[in-house]
């Protein structure tokens, strides 16, 4: 029996008892393990291929280089217009006889575009001519009544001193002599009225003659022959109103809308360069003529005039489309050759108490520091560090750093947040 309780008390498991030395070590080993394998997780997710920060990029522009000029401050749309340009009108309602005048026509001032038929101002100028005709001969009539009676008033007078003829006769004499003189000076007032109106009939002929108040090209041909044209349009709808439209190519210039918010940036006589929609490769120089001093209320806008340094040139005609950009002169650094670019506000960040991009360059990024210029909108002006075409990251997070690993946002994710 005893050899039995022995042998049980040799089985039982003793829990206060220390563990052996072995059962320590395996611990250590498995945590080892463990450790290990949640590195090389780790590294595996920093270094497999197309896979890091997720951001978003820009692109940079370049915004000038040397010269005269700097960069473009701000870009507006707007249309090449012509500061003269007239609808050709007769000045009085008449029947078109001819139009002389074909679209494209270069014309110079005071050549004849079209004639009225001039029936009722030939009718009237027949008759002022009459009119004249008479007050002329009634001049001759009365004239020689008057020196008739001239001559017996001075015989009567003769006659009186010598008490000859009575003082009665003289009188009535020298009465017929000055109401004659009175009709003499009524029948040439008469005449001189007479010669104003055959001038002013000539001037109905003449007003039926339409002729170019200024030099340039005729750009539409409203009436043909047979129409009724009247500066008044009094026939309605059926009465033409002009002749032709002619524009002066000479004074043609673009007119731009400017948003309000950015109109402080354009200045009197400031360079320009325009570009016209039909030509994108033809820059054409020039500057800001006026800004008009009104705004427009429901677009928010401000109207400026800009000039184009190549007028004469028959690709410019007006009602194009064009886009102007403002420049501003050259800075120092400009002048030597150096190029900036311009890139969004929100890219440049703050590292080590100097201003730096993160460049993208495959899947990874490079930090540059830059030099920074003016403020353009939501843009800065960046003098170095940069050129154009980089791309840049967006709004770079605190733990991005020199090297690291990127992956670029999808637009379409972008904007579905």
């Amino acid at each position: 029996m005893n050899s039995n309780a022995d042998l049980l008390e040799s089985l039982r498991i003793d829990r206060n008892a220390a563990p052996p030395p072995e059962s320590r070590k395996g611990l250590w080993i498995a945590l080892a393990v463990v450790a290990g394998l949640l590195l090389a997780v780790a590294g595996w997710r920093l270094l497999r291929p197309g896979k890091g920060v997720e951001v978003r990029v820009a692109e940079v522009a370049a915004i000038g280089g040397g010269g005269a000029s700097g960069p473009a401050v701000l870009d507006a749309t707007g249309y090449v217009v012509a500061r003269r340009m007239a609808t050709v009108s007769a000045k009085v309602t008449g029947k078109v006889r001819d139009v002389l005048i074909e679209e494209g026509q270069r014309v110079e001032e005071g050549q004849v575009l079209a004639n009225l038929d001039p029936v009722d101002a030939d009718a009237q100028r027949r008759l002022s001519a009459a009119q004249l005709s008479a007050a002329q001969s009634q001049i001759a009539g009365v004239a020689a009544q008057l020196r008739q009676s001239e001559a017996d008033a001075i015989r009567l007078g003769a006659l009186v001193r010598q008490q000859l003829v009575s003082r009665a006769q003289y009188d009535q004499a020298i009465a017929a002599r000055d109401a004659l003189r009175a009709q003499l000076a009524t029948a040439q007032r008469n005449a001189q009225v007479a010669r104003d109106a055959l001038r002013i009939a000539d001037n109905g002929i003449d007003n039926t003659i339409v002729r170019a108040p200024f030099a340039g090209v005729v750009i539409a041909k409203a009436a043909q022959p047979g129409e009724i044209v009247s500066p008044l349009s009094a026939g309605g709808g059926f009465t033409r109103t002009g002749i032709g439209t002619i524009v002066d190519m000479a004074s043609l210039e673009v007119e731009v809308d400017v948003g309000e918010a950015y109109i402080g940036r354009v200045k009197p006589d400031m360079r320009t360069e325009t570009v016209l929609n039909a030509y994108q490769d033809w820059k054409i120089p020039g500057k800001v003529i006026a800004i008009i001093p009104t705004a427009d209320r429901g677009k928010a806008t401000v109207k400026v005039r800009v000039s184009l340094g190549a007028l004469g040139d028959p690709r410019i005609v007006p009602d194009m489309g064009a886009r102007v950009s403002f420049l501003e002169d050259a800075s120092p650094a400009r002048a030597q050759g150096k190029p900036g670019v311009l890139a969004p506000s929100n890219a440049i960040v703050e590292r080590n108490g100097a201003s730096v991009v993160f460049v993208q360059s495959g899947d990874a990024v490079a930090m540059r520091a830059v030099q920074l210029g003016r403020t353009l909108g939501d843009d800065r002006e960046v003098l170095s560090g940069l050129s154009g075409g980089d791309r840049v990251v967006l709004d770079p997070p605190e733990a991005l750093r020199d090297g690291a690993r990127v992956t670029v946002a999808r637009e379409d994710a972008a904007d579905d947040e």
